[in-house]
């Protein structure tokens, strides 16, 4: 049986990102996570103002969720048994170039 994750970690990276950028992504982030917790990273994923996809290539098994234009989260998902231990962790938040 799967469980729902809602559970949101930060990486030792992610919170030196959170420092370095504007107050408002952070504060997006922040939002974010507060909604995976109290619906579920699968209801959080049909909000469409994230943007929630799965990333190719070397980040192949990541997903994203964007902030804003220029912003957006990089996480994985962990599952660790049947029990509460299942998490995500936000690996980095980035400016995304384009």
């Amino acid at each position: 049986m799967l469980m729902e994750i809602k559970s949101v970690k930060l990486s030792k990276q992610a919170r030196k990102d959170l420092k370095k950028i504007p107050a408002h992504i952070a504060y997006k982030l922040t939002l974010w996570a507060k909604t995976v917790e109290e619906i579920g990273v699968l209801e959080t994923r049909k909000l469409k103002g994230y943007h929630d996809e799965p990333l190719q290539g070397l980040r192949k098994g990541q997903r994203s969720i964007r902030l804003n234009k220029a912003y957006r989260a990089i996480y994985t998902e962990y599952d660790h048994g049947k029990i509460e231990l299942n998490y995500i962790k936000v690996e980095q938040v980035n400016k995304h170039e384009y």
